[in-house]
């Protein structure tokens, strides 16, 4: 089947968190062919360049969001001049309905009072016109936009934070929506042109629901094509988050633009939720949030994620025979080790004073803290699932180089802080010379690779404040290592009963746990065993990709083929649906196949594309099995039909064949066996105008 693949600051770029992830699930499932859609967050992603495609990516288009929207008349139809009175009217009705929803409080969002649906109308309206216009940048970046926003928060009901925006506020509102927005007026959806876009996709799988959403909820409104989402880090657990940390930064949207950008991403959010198939997040962490944010529970399916074992082989394997029942092991002296990227959120301080404490009852203890930051870290496209990025060209919150180096500037400033702290802490070394606490990173002649680092001790130690899925410890189970964590995140979903869970900013917990297994070698080798066995069953690639390969087949099978109906004139009743009628073996190029479709009757050519067409010139929008009429919004039969290009798609628009079941696969599949086509799609641009990256 053919799948879009919908990313925003992940896939195909090199840096970003979730490229790995995405590049694994496409090689792991060879058998489909994906179609990448991807949204740049920074100017500095995409001179970082793409990571090497697999051979199933037949294409891949891009489009930034970041920086200046196209200048006025640069892009025809986009001016709010260049409308007629009728097209003005239309932006403001659609823009004023988006903005009352997004403006007014979660007590005036009750599904009695309509205002629940007011941000889908506008939003669909909105790209309406864009299609029909050619794009919304600089209608939304407008005067109008500005005049409409201010009223809706100086009305009542508005929220309180929203009754304080000034002018600057409102300017900083309209072109953060513009950019979060730029996906409506994109030529991805076989709108404009020859490119069927998205119209020919199976299935559209969306990598968060943010932005990266907008393309699946259109071409699931326009074609049917069903909508999944996955997500490992939700998207406003992260903007509250990043806005937090901004909150006391210099030169940072204020508290009426963070507000009003929250409610934008939770409307958003709490949309795609409901109109998609299927969500699958990454821990019950993250699933609680998208709870919180309107995802009902039956369209909910936990997916861990998949990480790559292979590098912690070889430090796990040394961990597979248990110590003798009187003792452990030889080992050298005990040691916690620490690893990941430093910042606040790690709590660090809480960490080293509890090793003071650990040092009392274990003077030989040593702590080393591992910093990734290396070559050799994780900084690369690594094992962190999407989403893990938060902050990088979010809407509302600093992006592009200067966020970046902001960042690192104060990443850098809180591993001083600590340096400084464990010298006022240990100002004496050990009775054999040997540092108590020293500070590392991945990559230098000490701790070469990743697992080395993990190898350093017998216990692993998480102390962060804030985490969603940690990695560091699925890394240290890998790696056979007993681990004592703050239970903050999906900490205790990963652990299980493997390791030691304690309160979050506690030193004495923290200190009484780590010392329990420093003092019982043989009782922390067999938590490490145990650790080891359960990461491998829970969190490899394999079982994340067969997740998703079970997924693709189900979500195919709720949108069968289906056998067309009949000329009205035949009076024949429809036939049923038959889900999988015409597997993907039967398209095989060769003889036998042939030989095989001739003796069959061909059923391809002769049953979908002949009832498609009829269906098509007839018209069948008043069917009983259409989705405006299924009494639970859900088709019974096949999807609609692509729309021609030019024209719009009305609400009864005939069945869509999906692409493994058209007579034209093979010459399909012969063309994307060719490089993958590579455009950088223009914001309202029409597909020649399209130019190479």
């Amino acid at each position: 089947m053919r799948i879009a693949l919908l990313t925003e600051g992940g896939y195909p770029y090199v840096r970003g968190e979730s490229a790995l992830w995405c590049d694994r699930l496409m090689r792991g499932l060879d058998g489909h062919e994906f179609a990448v859609f991807a949204l740049s967050r920074s100017a500095r992603q995409e001179e970082a360049g793409w990571c090497a495609l697999p051979p199933n990516v037949a294409r891949v288009r891009t489009a930034p969001l970041w920086g200046p929207g196209p200048a006025t008349g640069g892009v025809r139809g986009l001016a709010c001049g260049s409308y007629g009175r009728r097209d003005k009217r239309r932006f403001r009705e659609h823009f004023t309905a988006l903005a009352e929803a997004v403006c007014r409080t979660e007590a005036d969002a009750d599904p009695a009072t309509g205002q629940a649906d007011r941000f889908a109308a506008g939003l669909y309206g909105l790209a309406e016109l864009a299609a029909e216009r050619g794009g919304l940048a600089t209608a939304l970046r407008s005067e109008s936009a500005v005049r409409i926003l201010e009223s809706v928060c100086r009305a009542p009901g508005a929220l309180p934070a929203a009754h304080a925006a000034q002018v600057p506020d409102l300017l900083a509102v309209v072109e953060r929506l513009e950019r979060a927005l730029r996906p409506l007026s994109l030529d991805w959806y076989g709108q404009r042109g020859q490119d069927p876009g998205l119209s020919a996709a199976d299935l559209c799988h969306a990598v968060g629901a943010g932005p990266a959403a907008l393309p699946g909820l259109l071409a699931k409104r326009a074609y049917g094509v069903p909508l999944l989402i996955t997500e490992y880090g939700v998207r406003l657990r992260e903007h509250y988050l990043t806005s937090a940390a901004g909150a006391v930064a210099r030169g940072v949207a204020g508290a009426p633009v963070r507000a009003l950008l929250a409610s934008f991403q939770r409307r958003l959010a709490r949309e795609a939720y409901a109109q998609a198939q299927l969500i699958t997040p990454g821990n019950s962490h993250a699933r609680r949030w998208q709870q919180r944010c309107g995802a009902d529970n039956e369209r909910l399916r936990t997916v861990y994620p998949g990480m790559d074992a292979a590098p912690f082989e070889a430090v796990g394997e040394q961990t597979t025979l248990l110590p003798p029942p009187d003792g452990a092991r030889p080992t050298a002296r005990p040691t916690l080790v620490w690893v990941g990227v430093g910042g606040p959120a790690k709590d660090l301080g809480t960490l080293l004073h509890a090793f003071a404490q650990v040092r009392e009852a274990v003077p030989e203890a040593r702590l080393r803290i591992v910093e990734t930051g290396g070559a050799s870290g994780r900084t690369e496209p690594s094992a962190s699932p999407p989403g893990g990025d938060a902050s990088q060209g979010r809407p509302g919150t600093p992006h592009g180089p200067a966020a970046h180096d902001g960042a690192a500037e104060r990443d850098g400033a809180y591993t001083a802080h600590c340096r400084a702290l464990a010298a006022r802490l240990f100002p004496h070394g050990s009775a054999d010379g040997a540092e108590p606490v020293t500070f590392e990173e991945v990559g230098g002649t000490a701790v070469p690779t990743l697992a080395d680092a993990y190898a350093l001790g017998g216990v692993v130690v998480l102390s962060s404040v804030l985490e969603g899925f940690p990695v560091s410890l699925v890394e240290a189970m890998f790696c056979g290592r007993a681990t004592v964590s703050t239970d903050v995140g999906a900490a205790l979903e990963v652990v299980g009963g493997t390791g030691l869970l304690v309160p979050p900013c506690d030193p004495g917990a923290l200190a009484d746990a780590c010392t329990a297994l420093l003092r019982d070698p043989a009782r922390a080798a067999r938590l490490g065993a145990a650790a080891r066995a359960r990461a491998l069953e829970l969190f490899t690639v394999r079982q994340n990709v067969e997740a998703f390969r079970g997924i693709y087949l189900e979500l195919m099978s709720r949108h069968p083929v289906g056998r067309e109906e009949a000329p009205a004139e035949d009076a024949q009743p429809k036939a049923q649906v038959h889900p999988f009628a015409h597997p993907a073996e039967s398209h095989l190029p060769g003889r036998w196949a042939a030989a095989a479709a001739r003796r069959s009757g061909s059923p391809v050519s002769s049953g979908l594309v002949s009832g498609a067409s009829s269906s098509a010139v007839n018209g069948e929008s008043g069917a009983p099995g259409s989705a405006a009429n299924s009494p639970e919004g859900r088709r019974p039969g096949s999807r609609p039909a692509r729309r021609p290009s030019g024209t719009r798609t009305t609400k009864g628009s005939s069945a869509h064949v999906p692409s493994w079941a058209r007579p034209d696969r093979t010459a399909r599949e012969g063309a994307a066996s060719q490089r993958p086509a590579v455009e950088r799609a223009a914001v309202g641009a029409e597909p020649g105008e399209a130019t190479a990256p």
